[in-house]
């Protein structure tokens, strides 16, 4: 499968752009940025082509892996479907729900296979623990804690410039991260019964799932650096669990979720974490934005 990159920042330099080079089975073709400089830098560092317009590399290849801000990534992603592209999405999807709606329509309707890339699901030691933990069931609460220091610390984190994280906060950026671990365990979100806000971007969340469960989440990308770190625990029936931690690096996970991409084109089935997951999970995102602001 030939594949090209959208994008040139740092998430693109640091795992996309080795993920999609490393990887057995599938043909790194180009990439094309927003910025012609970069994308030729990026392109050239791998030993592949720079494209000046985004229509002609889509033209040239079998699938796209997109490492841009989520407004762009949507716009983009459909366009991609459009033209009959699988597609290696990042979280979030989009920051709205039409937005989000229109990527998963279009997958669907183009026939073409999608994979979001929640990374805690493509990396074997987490991913391993969320098939056990569904599988067993009777779960009764769920906790999750998903707490940052990207906007307190001392600035030198690549993403701390990303004005779409400064915008959205945490909510958006690690928000994901911790419905992708929840969801498939305690079931889908009913609804969002509680949303607050806390210092700095920090929210704290409260969701009922459609099995009877109820979680909080904690997430925050303005955490003391010696309080960050990410937690999941649930209780129930079997007891009391908590996520393990996973030594397996972004690019790793990277490679697996390009491994899922090729399954998903090749068998037809869709992958758990599709377009039409990373739409629900802006969804349930969009709800507790409107709680925040506000909102019924």
């Amino acid at each position: 499968m030939r594949i090209g990159l959208l994008g040139t920042g740092p998430w693109a330099r640091m795992a996309y752009a080795p993920a999609l080079s490393r990887h057995s089975e599938l043909e790194f073709a180009g990439v094309w940025g927003r910025r012609a400089a970069a994308a030729k830098e990026l392109a050239d560092s791998h030993g592949v082509r720079a494209y000046d317009d985004v229509d002609t590399l889509l033209a040239d290849v079998d699938a796209v892996a997109v490492a841009l801000p989520p407004a762009v990534q949507a716009d983009l992603a459909v366009r991609a479907a459009r033209a009959g592209r699988h597609l290696l999405l990042d979280k979030p999807l989009a920051l709205t729900v039409e937005e989000g709606r229109a990527v998963a329509e279009a997958a669907e309707e183009a026939g073409v296979a999608s994979v979001v890339f929640f990374t805690a699901r493509f990396q074997p030691e987490t991913e391993a623990w969320i098939t056990e933990q569904a599988a067993s069931g009777g779960w009764f609460t769920g906790r999750a804690e998903w707490l940052g220091a990207l906007f307190g610390g001392d600035g030198s984190n690549p993403f701390a410039a990303s004005p779409w994280r400064r915008e959205k906060g945490a909510l958006w950026d690690v928000g994901p991260h911790a419905l992708s671990v929840l969801l498939p365990v305690l079931g889908d979100a009913r609804r969002v019964t509680a949303a607050a806000p806390g210092p700095g971007d920090t929210v704290h969340l409260v969701l009922e799932h459609v099995g009877g469960a109820s979680s909080t989440l904690a997430l925050s990308l303005t955490a003391p650096p010696a309080a960050a770190g990410a937690a999941v625990e649930l209780r129930g029936a079997a007891g009391v669990t908590q996520l393990p931690a996973s030594s397996e690096s972004a690019v790793s996970a990277l490679i697996r979720a390009g491994d899922a991409l090729l399954a998903a084109s090749r068998t037809g089935q869709a992958h758990a974490c599709d377009a039409a997951f990373g739409l629900r999970v802006t969804e349930i995102l969009a709800a507790a934005e409107a709680l925040l602001n506000g909102g019924a």
